[in-house]
């Protein structure tokens, strides 16, 4: 796939279904992300792999979360995030891990993790895969960050769904760099 067709025709793709990304294929989006921006080298990033039973489990994790911020949910509520894990063969929890570092922020470094996720869905479409990033209250839940053994200082950045396009891909909106571009005069103030 030529490299500006990727860049301006990826989507997002909610309807995922098997299989999912074969190992040889998931090496390739893990090394695209291994080339994000990264000032210092730091590599500020790390993931985490889910599929199979592992997905029940993140689905448990979450509805936990959502107990204990709500005692009184009902079954029928905390079924809505057993089942959430489950709309993908495969997700990729990507994980923020900023260091210490002089000169290089701690924000700087988060972008970069973001960056690092955003060069895996690039991955993901130029070898025909689907993929969606979603984040939602349970990427910054302590009880989900700390059950997929995230450290404190280690930031979800939430799930990428990995797996194979139901249906065609849609197209993308077509949108115009004029609406979101501007000049700088030079003049300050």
């Amino acid at each position: 796939m030529d490299a500006l067709d990727l860049l301006l025709n990826r989507v997002s793709v909610t309807r995922l279904v098997e299989p999912a990304p074969t190992a040889a294929q998931l090496e390739l989006m893990f090394r695209a992300a291994l080339r994000a921006p990264d000032h210092g080298q730091l590599r500020p990033w790390r993931f985490l792999t889910i599929e199979g039973e592992a997905r029940v489990r993140l689905g448990e994790l979450l509805a936990e979360a959502l107990r204990r911020r709500q005692p009184d949910a009902s079954d029928e509520v905390l079924h809505k995030p057993r089942k959430m894990p489950l709309r993908a063969p495969m997700l990729v929890a990507v994980i923020a891990r900023p260091v210490l570092h002089p000169k290089v922020p701690e924000a700087e470094q988060v972008l970069a993790a973001g960056c690092a996720a955003h060069g895996l869905l690039l991955a993901a479409h130029a070898q025909g895969l689907g993929a969606v990033w979603r984040t939602g209250e349970f990427a910054y839940d302590r009880h989900v960050t700390e059950g997929l053994g995230l450290e404190a200082s280690e930031q979800l950045l939430g799930f990428i769904y990995l797996g194979t396009p139901e249906g065609g891909l849609r197209k993308p909106p077509v949108l115009e760099p004029k609406d979101f571009v501007g000049q700088w005069s030079g003049q300050i103030g």
